[in-house]
Parts: C-alpha cells; structure tokens; sequence
C-alpha cells in the first residue's frame, strides 16, 4: 500500500508507473491500483457494459464503483447499474449526483441545456459531481481506450490526473475493439441491452442517438455538434 500523501508525492508515483507499466496487461494494471491504493480508489463506469467492473472485482471483490447519475439516462443505462449491484453483491455503488436537480436547473438556465449549451450541461451534471467525488480518493480507474476516439489515442495505462489531482489508470488502454468484444463474449459480461440496439457509445439519453453500421461509434454522441467529449476525459 503506497505512503504517499501529497499529490508531488503520487504524482511521482503515476510518473514512475507510466514507465513501469506502459506495456502492463488490463490484469496487471489493475492488480498494481489495488496494490498501490486499496480502499482509496475508484472505478469508473457509464453503465455501458460491466467490462471493467468484472475486471477490477478479480483483484477487490469490494470495490467502489462511480456512476455518474446525471438524471437524464436512459432506463435501460439505470437498469444496467441496477444489474451490476445484484450481479457483483460486494460492490459499493457511488452515484454522483449534480447540485440541482433537472428541474432545477431547468428552472435557473432554461429548458434543455443540453440542447442550447451541451459544454455547460456536461459541466454541470458530470464535471462537477465527478471532480467532487474524486476528491475523496487517490485513484480512479477507467475504462478509456485508445480506439475510442482520435483525442484517446495516446492514452497511458497509468497518468497523473492534474485536473482532478489523483492518480488515473487505465488498464484497457491498449484493447481492441476486438479484444473488448471478445472479453465480453468470453467471460458473459453484462451489457447494456441498447448497445444491441445500435448504441455503441452510450451517454445521456438527450444527447445520443443510434449509430450507422460501421460509422464511428461515438458519431452517435452530441450528433451535429462539434462537441465530442463531456470534459471528464480531455
């Protein structure tokens, strides 16, 4: 378990990882997490599917798992998390919540936000809940891949996270879309039903809509805007 304290401190440890681990297996990056920070990190998860759930439960069985609730997800994205919490019982399930609830903020800037100013909505609803949340750990764990998306190309297994102050690993940085897919069908993860669906990258439900057969996956986020990430990650 890691002594460091101050964020030089686990700065320097997520700079020496980086190295370390540049070329380190999903298995081995997220042994070396729960290694390094035990109870003191997080795992992030959009519900899309329980890849990095399953995979993070094979080192702690207990671990706690972020779920940004921005009050505008599809039900079948709330029934996924729900499904998570029966089929991994010893996971805790943190739901980040914004200040204001959708009427409320609907209330102070407006009907749909997410129409008019997508960059604030996200600001607001995940942005702010997740960097909140964050700030009770020394280390989040995501499931960012380089395939992705052009701006997650040169994504490291491990980072310093300077924006949220905490340590950042990612332990399927280097997976395929094959390799993804395949741990999927091997290990019979949970998926979210809309993925089937045509949804290969699932959001909020205002903001997504369904993707053409071999377009982009995330082409179906904030469609017609130049917007292409929610701010949590670039």
């Amino acid at each position: 378990m890691t002594t460091a304290t101050s964020n030089e401190e686990l700065k320097a440890l997520a700079d020496t990882a980086s190295a370390e681990l540049a070329e380190a297996s999903a298995a081995e990056a997220i042994a070396w997490a729960v290694e390094q920070f035990g109870d003191d990190l997080i795992v992030a998860s959009n519900m899309q599917d329980a890849v990095l759930i399953d995979l993070a439960t094979t080192a702690k069985s207990d671990v706690d798992i972020l779920f940004l609730e921005t009050g505008y997800h599809f039900a079948e994205t709330i029934g996924t998390r729900d499904a998570v919490q029966t089929m991994y019982p010893e996971v805790r399930i943190v739901n980040a919540t914004a200040d204001q609830s959708v009427a409320e903020q609907d209330a102070e800037y407006g009907p749909r936000l997410h129409d008019r100013d997508p960059g604030q909505c996200c600001h607001l609803r995940k942005v702010i809940p997740l960097r909140r949340t964050l700030s009770n750990y020394s280390c989040w764990v995501t499931g960012v891949r380089r395939v992705d998306a052009p701006t997650r190309a040169n994504t490291p297994i491990v980072t310093w996270d300077d924006r949220n102050g905490l340590v950042k690993v990612n332990p399927i940085a280097a997976w395929s879309d094959e390799e993804f897919n395949g741990y999927i069908r091997e290990h019979g993860i949970l998926e979210n039903p809309l993925v089937a669906e045509g949804y290969p990258s699932i959001g909020c439900a205002p903001c997504t809509a369904k993707v053409a057969p071999g377009a982009d996956p995330r082409s179906g986020r904030w469609a017609g805007k130049s917007k292409t990430e929610c701010g949590l990650h670039a």
